[in-house]
């Protein structure tokens, strides 16, 4: 064999092997990010999602903005769980919702989920708009409702100035984490 043919078939096993590796430290990364969207309580999620027909990518989203998936995450204003519940709110739920209600069991995954899973399904069949949701479970569907009957910070159902900055940044992250997910379950 010549040495052309040899370095060529040197070039080209060198460029096969870069590419391969490359796919490989491709799926590295991929999994190393998919590692911080996890999908932990995933039978909870399934069962509640179809329950109350809201979509997994959205529970999901949620789970990983308000509590990044810690059972016994609370927040400074005294949400609890995985989906940070109100106290009063989860009472609420449990009530409309027909759940056994006992104040301890805010901390349980399941019916934390089915309890957030519920408030979502309750909120979206309101205001039929994923963002103005999620601008809802976090800021309240009384204070999205007045926003919405401003002509300076809703149009056409669609909130352009939330004017909670809080609610805004919430807002934006849940479509954040709902993209990857979308993303990870599409997989």
């Amino acid at each position: 064999m010549g040495e052309a043919i040899k370095r060529s078939i040197i070039i080209i096993l060198l460029i096969v092997t870069a590419i391969g590796l490359g796919a490989i430290f491709d799926t590295v990364l991929d999994n190393a990010e998919k590692s911080k969207y996890p999908m932990h309580y995933s039978e909870y999620v399934e069962k509640y999602s179809e329950m109350y027909d809201v979509p997994k990518d959205v529970v999901y989203a949620i789970i990983k903005t308000e509590s990044d998936f810690d059972p016994d995450a609370t927040s400074s204003r005294g949400a609890r769980g995985l989906m940070q519940l109100m106290p009063n709110t989860f009472e609420w739920i449990c009530g409309k919702a027909g759940i056994p209600y006992s104040a301890d069991k805010i901390t349980d995954p399941e019916t934390n989920i089915q309890c957030g899973v519920y408030y979502i399904s309750f909120c979206y069949k309101e205001f039929l708009i994923w963002q103005t949701t999620f601008a809802a479970y976090n800021a309240g569907h009384g204070n999205v409702r007045q926003w919405l009957d401003d002509d300076e910070i809703s149009k056409n159902g669609h909130l352009i100035n939330i004017p909670f900055p809080e609610t805004e940044a919430y807002v934006k992250k849940v479509e954040k984490n709902r993209e990857v997910y979308l993303q990870i379950l599409a997989e």
